[in-house]
């Protein structure tokens, strides 16, 4: 019997561990920016019903798209800069309604005040995480759920939607 591949986000959770709960005004500072679910996780979420309150963010250069919990104001859409001040979709008075329920995001388990730099490294991670098929195929996924459609603007220098 073919031994199945171990899915690389196991790997993360082994270098990012949760951290303790804090109510702290700069974890709650954390809460306001969504943090970012591994590609598995993502795609439980989407399984769980929660698609519809996920946005895609793009890297600066659009040649990667990572979804997660959304802005308020961008759920099933885009990230878009002028919500970015309105707080996470799933922040409810002041308390994550994700915290808990196994589908908080790893970028969000991990980050902590004592953890000072250590959130950078974290997130760039999470990217290369993003930046591979699997989650390619979950971003287009999205999209058509989602019933968005995605023309990279790098799409004259050979890129596609179909990359994104």
């Amino acid at each position: 019997m073919k031994k199945r591949p171990r899915d690389p986000a196991f790997a993360l959770y082994d270098k990012y561990p949760p951290s303790p709960s804090c109510s702290c005004d700069i974890c709650r500072e954390y809460c306001l920016r969504p943090g970012w679910w591994t590609v598995s996780e993502a795609r439980r979420a989407m399984v769980l019903g929660y698609g519809g309150r996920m946005m895609l963010e793009f890297s600066p250069d659009f040649s990667l798209g990572v979804l997660a919990p959304a802005f308020r104001g961008c759920e099933g859409f885009f990230a878009l800069k002028e919500h970015s001040h309105s707080g996470c979709t799933f922040l409810s008075d002041g308390l994550c309604r994700l915290h808990g329920t196994g589908l908080q995001p790893l970028e969000c388990r991990f980050c902590h005040h004592e953890r000072i730099g250590l959130g950078i490294q974290c997130h760039s991670d999470l990217e290369n995480n993003w930046n591979t098929p699997d989650g390619r195929n979950l971003v287009s996924l999205w999209l058509k759920r989602m019933g968005l459609t995605y023309l990279s603007p790098l799409r004259n220098q050979g890129a596609s939607a179909a990359k994104l």
